[in-house]
């Protein structure tokens, strides 16, 4: 993000305007999409950054959400309007397992606290979870009722940063939502559909993945940021809400369809060490309750999603008449 000369003489105290917005993990995939649809609607933004070498600015802040003392000096400088909390551990591979709790579980219970302890009420909190709670369901249609039933540290610190967030209910105007899977230009190839999607526009020979028959209900972050916005607008307050398309897709028919838009063919090799023991077999949503919250929100195709990736790699391999 560009900083103004102008902003930056601006003492943090005079910068106050209305729709004072407080986005921790906004420098992540999800949060950069969703700072561009907020500052388009007029709020000011005010980021979070953990590294500690970067210069804070009338908005941009240093935020340590592990540490409670932070939290509390922050939320009181800052006094938001709307808080979207987005920053977490999110990559299920992590290898630290302590690290999940302590930011996803912890860190979240931190800023709840800092709105209790500066006496500060939010018109609206909105705090990402994740649909990986719900673990292995036999459903093509999961709603928010199903149990929830994680198969990995990722899922069971969302699944417990849920039951504590659930506890505030009667303090504090929250919205919880269980994102399903998404992706879009910027998400680093260690997730399956930019590593896909990278292997075709470099026209490589041949790809290794796992299990290529593991379904997924695919958003693209631009629908994602667009429903936390709207979701932020809208009346919704101590809800749990899905937010997915309902429709899902095998990694086999994404790498058909890559192929297709490409007309580049490429090997599948399936690596043993990429196959999780606690896989996930099929994860798709019911996007009824959001719909009726957020009715205006309208998902994109997902094969327009894969064409807008593949053209950021390389937009002479795609042909724009191909549809999945």
């Amino acid at each position: 993000m560009t900083i103004s000369t102008e902003e930056k003489s601006v003492p943090f105290s005079q910068a106050r305007q209305p729709m004072r917005t407080l986005v921790t993990g906004a420098s992540g995939f999800t949060g950069r999409y969703l700072v561009e649809k907020l500052r388009a609607r007029g709020h000011t933004v005010i980021e979070t950054m953990g590294a500690r070498d970067q210069p804070e600015t009338p908005t941009r802040l240093r935020l340590d959400i592990t540490s409670p003392d932070a939290c509390r000096s922050a939320i009181d400088r800052v006094r938001p309007d709307y808080i979207v909390h987005l920053a977490a551990i999110s990559f299920v591979g992590h290898d630290d397992p302590l690290d999940f709790y302590r930011v996803n579980v912890i860190g979240t219970l931190n800023l709840l606290e800092a709105c209790a302890q500066v006496g500060h009420t939010p018109r609206k909190l909105l705090i990402a979870s994740s649909a990986n709670v719900y673990g292995n369901v036999t459903s093509d249609a999961i709603d928010e009722t199903f149990a929830t039933r994680p198969v990995n540290h990722y899922a069971a610190s969302k699944a417990a940063m849920e039951t504590m967030v659930r506890t505030w209910f009667d303090q504090l105007p929250i919205v919880i939502v269980r994102p399903f899977n998404y992706t879009g230009r910027g998400q680093t190839s260690n997730f399956l559909v930019p590593k896909i999607v990278e292997h075709f526009a470099r026209r490589e020979s041949s790809i290794e993945l796992g299990n290529i028959d593991v379904a997924r209900d695919f958003s693209d972050v631009r629908y994602v940021a667009s429903v936390y916005e709207a979701l932020l607008d809208s009346q919704a307050a101590g809800e749990t809400v899905n937010v997915c398309t309902g429709t899902p897709y095998t990694l086999r028919d994404i790498l058909s369809s890559a192929s297709d838009l490409t007309g580049h063919e490429l090997e599948i090799r399936v690596n043993p060490a990429f196959v999780r023991r606690t896989e996930v077999k099929m994860l798709a949503g019911s996007p009824v309750k959001l719909r009726s919250l957020v009715p205006t929100v309208e998902s994109i195709p997902f094969i327009d999603t894969l064409r807008w990736m593949l053209r950021a790699g390389d937009p002479k391999t795609v042909n724009a008449t191909t549809a999945m």
